[in-house]
């Protein structure tokens, strides 16, 4: 792609977008500025302040998001230069925004989750922080326009309850770059023992037996680990759970909002987990163990199977184990079905819009222009910019497809290729634009991370909550309730499991549950299902 097409593509745009402009008002758009009259002249944006996080691929070898190609590309494309404002990185980038917003000077724009504003973004529009973009995005930004009128189930996401569209959001456009994680399990063990992958509750609790008993690492001891799940995290035991029907949170059923610790089969599944316990196939230490003990029971033979990502799972591991053991094979497992034939509902699968995007704030002068400047990201060439970088310097198009150069994938010094890549675009975390899947074929390289992301997008996640907003007072009221209950449900998932609590205790664990608000948080819930429903 060379720079003088692309520029001819920003004066086009530009043009259209005031074209569109003049027929939706009868006339000359109200308050326009004047260089968007003369699509030949600049644009009347040349500077723009944009507060936005900076990820940790990126800070690892550049200190802000100009250096990133994509952007000096797209600064000689439209002329805008960008301030890019980057608070620290974790809590403090949370106190910093909360301080922001106590001032009337803000950024231009705003990249950030908003349902983290007290109240979300509903509330951010009526304080006065950022702006409502429906007729901006309407008359200045015919790509985005177009996608969400193509797109009407994440236009859904990316809008409030009260009809309100406030950012320009990150989108993953299939359903495979949904999903990052799922069940994980020794394909060469399975090999070994000449099991077939197991896909029903009867065929794990067979295939784990056969891991526990068999001295699959060879070293003439029984500590081989059938099953590790993460430590206390209700959520991840979901690989197992959705058997049943249910998640470890709210789910709705045709409309009604329900909760899945409290059901009965929430006891049955309990039950399971605590039989698998006391035999031995689930990491008697889960409980305690890190990140670090479990990287060195993976590389250490140990484990059979577990709730891993795509990258730091699969991926990881076959690098690390490629020279120590090269039988060594991590793929991963269809999510479990109770019979055979059920269909699976649950899994992890994420939704389009990730809940982060770009805001305008009402302190920029120039929104329309900025609006504009947004919308590019949402073309065909922003695009192929935002997921692949400059053509010519960091990919080149073959067959009419985007190829990174060999250079980018296999960084001469040594870099990951997330550093690498992050060198050029911004598609190895998020931003205003579309995530290409011709970007994830190329990123994910190794055909059993490949195959993860189709195993694991089968779940239909009918039953998943959609992104909904709660109204101010009914978020901090809902958050009361929820860490007490979290607090309690996670403790006493731990003692079910280990045997700490004995599972006739379940009917109390029920209604200590319900004593402490579950009623009250499931109207919410409810309210706020409806509410999304009329959106």
């Amino acid at each position: 792609m060379k720079v003088n097409r692309l520029k001819v593509f920003w004066i086009v745009l530009l043009a259209a977008t005031m074209a569109i402009s003049a027929a939706g008002c009868g006339g000359p758009a109200k308050e326009q500025p004047e260089a968007s009259k003369d699509p030949e002249s600049p644009p009347v944006l040349s500077e723009l302040t944009y507060w936005v996080q900076i990820v940790s691929q990126v800070s690892a070898t550049m200190k802000s998001y100009n250096e990133i190609e994509a952007y000096k590309e797209l600064e000689g494309i439209t002329g805008v230069k960008v301030d890019f404002q980057h608070p620290p990185q974790g809590q403090q980038a949370t106190e910093q925004f909360n301080l922001m917003m106590t001032s009337d000077k803000l950024p231009d724009v705003i990249e950030y989750s908003w349902a983290g504003y007290p109240g979300g973004p509903e509330k951010a529009i009526k304080d006065g922080k950022i702006i409502k973009l429906n007729d901006l995005i309407d008359q200045y930004a015919p790509n985005f326009k177009k996608v969400l009128e193509e797109h009407p189930e994440w236009k859904k996401e990316i809008t409030t309850d009260d009809g309100s569209i406030y950012v320009f959001p990150f989108l993953r456009t299939d359903d495979k770059l949904k999903v990052f994680l799922g069940p994980t399990i020794r394909q060469d063990w399975l090999d070994k023992l000449g099991l077939s992958m197991p896909t029903t509750i009867d065929e794990w609790y067979n295939v784990l037996k056969a891991f526990k008993e068999q001295d699959l690492n060879g070293n003439g001891k029984a500590d081989e680990i059938p099953l590790y799940l993460t430590k206390g995290d209700v959520d991840t035991t979901t690989a197992f759970l959705g058997a049943w029907g249910i998640n470890a949170g709210f789910y709705q059923e045709e409309g009604q909002v329900k909760y899945g610790p409290t059901d009965p089969r929430f006891k049955e599944f309990l039950t399971l987990m605590n039989q698998w316990y006391k035999e031995g196939l689930l990491d008697q230490d889960f409980a305690t163990t890190d990140e670090k003990m479990l990287e060195a029971k993976i590389t250490g033979g140990q484990i059979g199977s577990a709730i891993l990502y795509t990258g730091s799972g699969i991926g990881k591991y076959g690098t690390l184990m490629k020279d120590k053991d090269p039988n060594f094979r991590l793929v991963a497992a269809p999510y479990p079905v109770m019979n055979k034939g059920d269909k699976q509902i649950w899994g992890y699968k994420d939704h389009a819009f990730n809940g982060i995007g770009a805001a305008v704030t009402t302190s920029n002068k120039n929104p329309i222009e900025t609006v504009k400047w947004l919308d590019y990201g949402y073309s065909e060439e922003g695009t192929l910019l935002f997921n692949f970088g400059k053509e010519g310097v960091s990919y080149a198009m073959e067959d009419g497809k985007p190829i990174f150069k060999p250079e980018v994938l296999k960084d001469p010094s040594g870099l990951p290729v997330i550093q690498s890549m992050s060198k050029h675009n911004r598609a190895t975390f998020s931003g205003p634009f579309m995530l290409d899947i011709r970007f994830d074929q190329q990123y994910t390289t190794e055909p059993d991370q490949l195959e993860s992301k189709i195993i694991w997008a089968e779940p239909t996640m009918e039953k998943k909550m959609p992104r909904t907003t709660p109204t101010q007072s009914e978020s901090s009221r809902y958050a009361s309730i929820m860490t007490d209950i979290n607090t309690y449900k996670d403790e006493m998932y731990l003692k079910f499991v280990m045997g700490a609590e004995p599972l006739d205790q379940f009917d109390k664990y029920v209604k200590t549950i319900e004593s402490m608000g579950l009623a009250e948080a499931l109207e919410i819930q409810q309210k706020a299902l409806e509410r999304y429903g009329k959106r």
